[in-house]
């Protein structure tokens, strides 16, 4: 029989016992810690470092290409490298840590949904008995009268988050809403990560479904806790989320996302015993998992169509969910064309050198005022990094001021328009040749280092940024449509209600319409999620919705390549239609 190894984490002091060769990155799962881990642990990023403080654990090859000796010798290691072989003490640094104090978008959409749940209660004055039916099926019955006790959970599985609302299935009212960190991002950032997770490893799938379904029960456990309401009385749960979320949900297997031609699994809406799943509500309960457009455009772009009834736009409306995966979707007269486009982690803080999520210690904000950057931190701290939108913000200034051109080029001193102000001029720096930005000095920043935007930052804001733009273009050239032309431009998802238009026209994210047109629609999926928990009708109508959109690869556009060679470069010139956001 193997000896099992401890493992102690400081600075907490958990222990646990692991088996000799495990990856200190699960080590460190097992003992609750999720670690920054955007590539996926792949030692490419760098962002899940640790120190030894006790024990040998001698540096991969890998580690020293990303480590510099100093680094390696005060005990520095990579989490995903790093073997156990040996009883040790590791102490693992906040920046490394996968906060689970980000902001989440929780709030939806809002709006009225007239109630038609599937889920019905009645009680029976002759025999005492209150029988629950479910599409007219008896699935449970219960003694004495508990009419009022009727209760569904609608869940929007993302990628990052995992958000769930507890609502009345009699009244309609929400009881409670409650959300975490997906815990399958210790496995890596984006979907593609565990999609190769599940293809390459037997055990997989069985890993991220345990993980997903470990939070689902957690956060109902949550819910219910804090309504006071008794499990056995949530009779239906309903699941929106991507793609690959839903299937890994499912216990099916991604693979066939990760190649061409990326087909789903499946289109139409699954239906489940919550028993199939493992999940802490009424036994007999049904889960609803929500159909698939195809591809990547999941269950929670249908369901945001539906939360924002798109489809019954009179003019043409634009529907952009922002994130690592970017889900886009175009109406005209009536006609909805769906595509999905990798935009990358960027607009999360990953493979930004100073990046990280949108958690306490992160600048969200930069503006430019009396010539030189205001900065927003959240948690009013100092800051430790840049999340998605500061990033987004102080592209946008540096281009309208010329200290960054429209190729994307951070510009040295010498080449800036006499008009920019001397403490804008005094943050660029020159590093290995190429020009950074300053956005905090050491005695400013949380880590006692200075934190740039590097050039390297730009050219991975660039890729993200040309990615939602070339769809953006291509599906308004397929319907004849120029950007001018769009009534509404409808803002989807976390990272998107946290940005600022303005901001994302002038790097070029955004169609040039005034920002009247650009509406923040909150968290579509939870609320299309909870619309179909709802009513029948609207469950009937997320199903015609996807046999409706016609889902368009825009791998297959011969026009592809050149579109995204285009949106690359940044507009030129500032957009005079107005300041606001």
């Amino acid at each position: 029989m193997n000896r099992e190894l401890r493992v102690t984490f400081e600075p907490s002091g958990r222990s646990v016992f692991v088996l000799n060769g495990t990856i200190l990155l699960e080590a460190a799962g097992e003992a609750g810690y999720i670690l920054q881990t955007p590539c996926g642990g792949s030692a490419k990023c760098g962002k899940c470092l640790v120190r030894i403080t006790s024990g040998k654990c001698p540096p991969s090859d890998q580690e020293k290409a990303i480590l510099d000796s100093n680094m390696l010798a005060q005990g520095y290691r990579l989490a995903c490298q790093c073997k156990v072989h040996e009883e040790l003490r590791v102490e693992i640094p906040d920046s490394s840590l996968f906060q689970t104090t980000q902001k989440i978008l929780s709030h939806d959409v809002g709006g009225k949904v007239k109630l038609q749940p599937r889920t019905i209660k009645k009680f029976d004055r002759v025999t005492g008995v209150t029988t629950v039916t479910i599409d007219s099926r008896i699935i449970h019955a219960e003694t004495g009268n508990t009419e009022n006790r009727c209760y569904g959970v609608a869940f929007d599985v993302g990628t990052t988050t995992i958000v769930g609302t507890l609502v009345d299935l009699v009244s309609g009212a929400d009881m409670a809403v409650a959300s975490m960190v997906n815990p399958q991002t210790s496995y890596g950032d984006d979907v593609v990560s565990r999609i190769k997770k599940c293809r390459d490893e037997k055990d997989g799938l069985q890993q991220l479904q345990g993980a997903v379904i470990k939070a689902i029960n957690y956060l109902t456990g949550k819910l219910l806790k804090e309504a006071g309401i008794n499990h056995d009385n949530v009779y239906e749960v309903v699941f929106a989320g991507n793609t690959a979320m839903q299937e890994i949900l499912c216990g099916i297997n991604p693979e066939s996302l990760g190649q061409i031609p990326f087909l789903a699994a499946f289109t139409d809406p699954l239906k489940k015993k919550a028993s199939e799943l493992g999940l802490n509500i009424n036994p007999a309960g049904d889960v609803h998992v929500f159909p698939q457009i195809g591809g990547f455009v999941g269950g929670d772009t249908v369901a945001g169509i539906i939360a924002t009834q798109l489809d019954r736009m009179q003019e043409p409306t634009l529907f952009v969910d922002v994130g690592t995966n970017g889900e886009i979707v175009l109406n005209n007269k009536g006609r909805l064309t769906a595509t999905s486009v990798a935009a990358g982690p960027a607009f999360e803080g990953a493979r930004i050198i100073n990046g990280m999520r949108g958690t306490a210690g992160a600048i969200e904000k930069v503006v430019i005022t009396d010539g030189d950057i205001q900065i927003n931190v959240i948690g009013n701290t100092k800051p430790a990094g840049i999340c998605g939108s500061g990033l987004i913000d102080i592209m946008a200034e540096l281009l309208r001021c010329g200290v960054i051109d429209s190729t994307g080029r951070i510009q040295s001193p010498e080449d800036l328009p006499d008009t920019v102000p001397e403490p804008i001029r005094n943050r660029i720096t020159e590093q290995n040749g190429q020009y950074s930005f300053l956005l905090a000095n050491r005695k400013e920043s949380a880590t006692g280092k200075p934190i740039y935007m590097y050039q390297k930052d730009v050219r991975e804001l660039q890729l993200a940024n040309g990615a939602i733009r070339t769809g953006i273009n291509i599906l308004l050239k397929m319907e004849n449509l120029k950007a001018a032309d769009l009534g509404s431009v409808l803002l989807a998802g976390a990272f998107g209600n946290f940005i600022r238009r303005n901001n994302a026209r002038r790097i070029g994210m955004l169609p040039p319409i005034p920002c009247e047109r650009i509406r923040f629609m909150g968290n579509t999926a939870s609320f299309g999620a909870k619309m179909v928990l709802l009513s029948m009708a609207e469950e009937e109508h997320a199903a015609r919705i996807t046999r409706a959109t016609r889902h368009f690869d825009l791998s297959l556009d011969p026009e592809f390549q050149n579109e995204f060679s285009s949106a690359m470069l940044f507009p030129e010139g500032e957009l005079q239609l107005d300041t606001e956001r």
